[in-house]
């Protein structure tokens, strides 16, 4: 496998030229210039109303629904009638769960990791609406020697499937752990002990916000039912996609849109408004980018050729945040510490012991040396942060740096050097 031209990588994005280093990427990526190039293009040439019979109204029109054939691409849909966007993934997730209303009754059961509120958040009102039971996957420590090294374990998860489980809703990748959560072992195994104990209907959601960047979304391998990304993590703009099964279309969603438009079956059931044309088109994008990656020109080679890079981003910022002398002043890794392809390069970790440094305090003395982005804080993982992880100030939180494809070893390097800087306080 041919691996990333880095060099070709950085082109691609005009805010790299700066120098500047951007390590906060799980909180928003930098935007490809193609994705620029068609957001200018659509709002400076196609700038129109969706459905008009005039020539401009048209191409509007196919530059929209290009958007939807790059979404069904990138989430490996069956039909581009199975997917759509929104605004953010916060209210895609709350859309889908509002039309969820009328198909849950009291006593259904609920399954949610304490992972991005975007995911949880609405399960949990659709649950109190409805007087559904919500019970929680939650991580156990994976390393005794650091109890903030936590993982999730599918039996963990098996284990809560009764014969009231309806709605199974995890993360593909956590925001702080930065784990990838075995999605497709996991729901094959949910599956089956449903069918043991007789659940009469269990659909999976998962939430891929922090695993868009990294890894290809495959939901027909998956057997899952809803899924969402921020397109603005995966080097477009501030926008969110979202996955429907469409036996979910037709049998669980009730439309949210206006009662007059006909969706039956289509994705529109939860767009109760337009879905901001020009990033719709931007997101078409986003394809092309990535399949420029590799010579293979597809998905499959792209996303591989970005996880063997990114392993080379976190070797060397882990390996210095977990030596034995970093462990003695006080750095806890939150989430695993394996340098694998189980894990992304975002890594999160808290300074305690006899000399501890609070997480926005790491944070300011980067600010103050300037030219390199990270922060601190729970990143709308506030459960996980403040029921699953001991001895953690939810208002402090975590120090999370973030990095993806386009950044470089050099950066790292530096971002290393000056960590060392604030350790040695």
């Amino acid at each position: 496998m041919v691996g990333l031209d880095i060099d070709k990588v950085r082109a691609s994005f005009p805010s790299l030229r700066s120098g500047y280093i951007y390590a906060d990427n799980a909180g928003g990526s930098q935007t490809a210039q193609e994705v620029i190039n068609r957001i200018v293009d659509y709002l400076s040439n196609t700038n129109v109303q969706l459905g008009a019979d005039y020539s401009v109204g048209v191409q509007s029109s196919q530059r929209v629904a290009d958007g939807s054939v790059a979404a069904a691409l990138l989430f490996n849909a069956a039909s581009v009638d199975e997917v759509g966007y929104g605004p953010s993934s916060t209210m895609l997730f709350e859309n889908i769960a509002r039309a969820l209303d009328n198909d849950i009754k009291s006593g259904d059961e609920f399954i949610i990791t304490e992972e991005h509120e975007a995911n949880n958040g609405p399960w949990k009102r659709l649950a109190e609406r409805r007087g559904a039971i919500v019970k929680y996957w939650r991580p156990v420590p994976a390393e005794e020697k650091n109890p903030y090294s936590l993982t999730y374990k599918t039996e963990d998860l098996v284990s809560i499937v009764t014969s009231k489980t309806r709605i199974v809703a995890i993360s593909g990748c956590s925001n702080i752990l930065g784990t990838i959560n075995p999605v497709e072992a996991s729901v094959k195994a949910v599956r089956q002990r449903a069918k043991e104990v007789g659940a009469p209907k269990v659909e999976v959601s998962v939430d891929c916000v922090a695993y868009a960047p990294h890894r290809k979304i495959d939901v027909q391998k998956w057997d899952i039912d809803y899924c969402v990304f921020a397109v603005y993590k995966i080097y477009g703009a501030h926008n969110a996609a979202f996955y429907i099964r469409s036996s979910a279309l037709e049998s669980s969603i009730t439309s949210i849109a206006h009662h007059f438009l006909q969706v039956d079956g289509k994705p529109y059931k939860i767009q109760v408004g337009g879905p901001g044309y020009e990033l719709v088109h931007g997101a078409s994008g986003v394809v092309p980018y990535l399949l420029s990656l590799t010579p293979e020109n597809n998905l499959d080679a792209s996303f591989a050729a970005i996880a063997e890079h990114e392993q080379s981003l976190l070797d060397p910022l882990l390996s210095f945040l977990k030596d034995e002398k970093q462990y003695d002043r006080g750095v806890r890794v939150v989430g695993t510490s394996e340098i694998d392809l189980s894990r992304v390069p975002t890594v999160s970790f808290t300074v305690i012991g006899q000399k501890p440094i609070k997480s926005k305090d790491v944070v300011a003395a980067f600010d103050k040396k300037g030219g390199i982005g990270i922060r601190y804080g729970h990143f709308y993982a506030y459960s996980l942060i403040a029921n699953a992880i001991p001895k953690l100030d939810i208002n402090d939180g975590v120090v999370r740096i973030s990095l993806v494809h386009y950044n470089t070893v050099e950066e790292v390097n530096k971002i290393v050097e000056t960590l060392k800087e604030v350790l040695a306080q």
